[in-house]
Order: C-alpha cells, then structure tokens, then sequence
C-alpha cells in the first residue's frame, strides 16, 4: 500500500518530533553527532535519513540508495517524510512513528521547504532552524568538497531564496564554536520539556 505523507492526516502522538533544519554547510550532520551522546543519554532518538547519494559520498550517516530504490521504499511506506532538493531525493524512515508513539523525543535532519508538509503530518512538531553568516556558510560548502562550484553557488542562492513563516521557528545559530550550537539546543530541548533533567 502506498503511503503519502502528503495527505495522511495525523492525530498528536505522545512523543514529540523535533525538526531540525538550515542550508547546507550550516552543519547540521556535525551538530547531530557532536550532540547525540547526550541526546541518547535523555532517551531522544535520531533517526537516520536515506539519501539517493552516493554512500561513497562525504556527509551525514545516511544511508545511500538508487533512485530505483528510492522510488520502491516510497511505494511500500517506508518514509514517514520524503522530499526533495538540490537534485537529491531524501526519505526519512517510517521507524520514527513507533518511536513517537513510544512517547519519545525524535531528532531528524528535515528540509526547510518541506516544513508545512511536515507540520500537516506532525502538528506539534519542534521547527527549529540552523543559521550560520553567508560567509561563513561559503567556506563550508568549499571545504566539505562534495559540489562543484557551480552546484554551490546554486545553494547559496536556494538558500537566499526559501523564506519560513515567522512564527514558531527557534533560530539556533552555528557561525561560531559547534559546542556552543550543541548547549543552545540542548537548552531549547531542555526549556520544551524534552530532556529529563539529571
């Protein structure tokens, strides 16, 4: 049977889903694994995208598919969220529901674009938004080594053009040290309920 998130209707489960987002190069991937021992020490769960990249390719823990295969997960419901961007198909697994309704906490690495089909399907979700300084942003994408530079200038620019509503997004700022991107969302975690204080 297939599934579409698109138009699935959800009810409130009793976990809550975490919706991290930002432009490429703000460092999302590195701020999920510099973060994720504490994150499972508070019983949040992250989950792990599927990508139609390369799984040769620098990057995030994802798993890398096919197009092919890609387009069979979606058919048999194997995503709770599929989108795509920058020429790339990404699907996160279906895994993340029976987490929620476990009554846990999920992290995942969302798109910006994709967010008001999220919130259709996960009404209570946590947007939360990645930011770093458009130079600073420039220097990642160069030394993470993984576009050409005419596929760079072509995010820098999807980058300048996506614009958010403004209301409910938590701006998390990355331009400087990871650690401190690290303590302010774990503070925001924290302040949301989502953390049991130890």
């Amino acid at each position: 049977m297939q599934h579409d998130a698109r138009t699935a209707r959800r009810t409130v489960l009793p976990g809550r889903l975490v919706y991290l987002m930002g432009p490429s190069g703000a460092g999302k991937d590195s701020l999920i694994d510099a973060a994720r021992p504490a994150l499972q020490a508070h019983n949040v769960a992250v989950a792990r995208r599927v990508i139609t990249r390369s799984a040769e390719a620098k990057g995030e823990d994802a798993l890398g598919v096919s197009h092919e295969r890609f387009e069979q997960m979606c058919a048999a419901g194997e995503f709770a969220l599929h989108w795509q961007a920058n020429g790339l198909s990404y699907g996160i697994p279906v895994q993340i529901d029976r987490w929620l309704e476990q009554g846990r906490t999920v992290l995942i690495n969302g798109s910006r674009g994709y967010l008001p089909l999220a919130r259709q399907r996960y009404p209570d979700l946590l947007p939360v938004l990645l930011s770093v300084e458009p130079q600073v942003l420039r220097q990642r994408l160069l030394a993470r080594g993984r576009e050409s530079l005419d596929d760079i200038e072509k995010r820098l620019a999807r980058s300048q053009q996506l614009s958010l509503p403004e209301q409910g997004i938590f701006l998390l700022d990355n331009s400087t040290r990871l650690e401190d991107a690290v303590a302010r969302l774990l503070d925001l975690l924290r302040e949301q309920g989502l953390l049991i204080s130890g």
